[in-house]
C-alpha cells in the first residue's frame, strides 16, 4: 500500500520536469565590466584566475564569483539559495591568460574537471579549483602545476570551507 502511494505521489513530480512548463536552463552570461563579486564585493576583473556564475530560479541575472572556490562555497553554505538552475565556470584551457581569462569560455560546472591543490592561486590569492572542459587538459595542468583532479560532485567540502565541519557536498548530499 505504501509503495503504491509513493508511486502516485512521485508521478506528478516526475511529469512536472518533463512537460512544457519545465523551466528552460539559462545561458551563460559574460560578466559585465562593472560586475562585483558575490561575497567580497570587489570588481571581478580585479582578481586573476577562473570565474563562475550561478543562476537561481526567479532571478534574471546570475550571482558572479571572482573565484570558482567562492562559487562552491555558495553551494555549500546553508543560508544561500538552493534553487539553482545553472552553474557555469570558465574553461581555463581556452583562457587567454591566467590574470584575465576572457569572455565567452563558459562551461557547465557540473560536467567540468577541476584541479585542486595546485600552485595556481585565484581571487584573494587563495587556492583555487581550476576548471577544464576536458579532463585530459586538466591532467596536463595538474602535471605542470601540481594538484589532483576532482569532479563537481566529488569536490571535498573541506577544501572549499576548511573551517566548517559537516558542510554539505556541492550536490546537496552529506560528506
Amino acid at each position: 500500500m505504501r509503495r503504491g502511494l509513493a508511486v502516485l505521489l512521485l508521478v506528478p513530480l516526475l511529469a512536472a520536469g518533463c512537460g512544457p512548463a519545465a523551466e528552460k536552463r539559462p545561458s551563460a552570461q559574460d560578466i559585465p565590466p562593472d560586475a562585483v563579486a558575490e561575497f567580497c564585493g570587489m570588481g571581478i576583473g580585479e582578481h586573476p584566475g577562473p570565474k563562475a556564475e550561478i543562476f537561481v530560479r526567479g532571478r534574471a541575472r546570475p550571482y558572479w564569483f571572482a573565484s570558482v572556490r567562492d562559487m562552491f562555497a555558495f553551494t555549500l553554505l546553508p543560508e544561500e539559495p538552493k534553487d539553482i538552475t545553472a552553474i557555469y565556470v570558465t574553461d581555463m584551457a581556452r583562457a587567454r591568460a591566467w590574470d584575465q581569462p576572457g569572455p565567452g569560455i563558459w562551461i557547465d560546472a557540473r560536467t567540468a574537471a577541476f584541479v585542486i591543490g595546485s600552485r595556481a592561486h585565484g581571487g584573494m590569492d587563495t587556492s583555487e579549483a581550476v576548471p577544464f572542459a576536458d579532463a585530459a587538459q586538466a591532467a596536463a595542468f595538474a602535471a605542470r602545476e601540481g594538484g589532483r583532479l576532482v569532479t563537481f560532485a566529488a569536490m571535498p567540502p573541506d577544501y572549499i570551507l576548511p573551517h566548517v565541519a559537516g558542510a554539505a557536498a556541492p550536490d546537496g548530499g552529506e560528506r
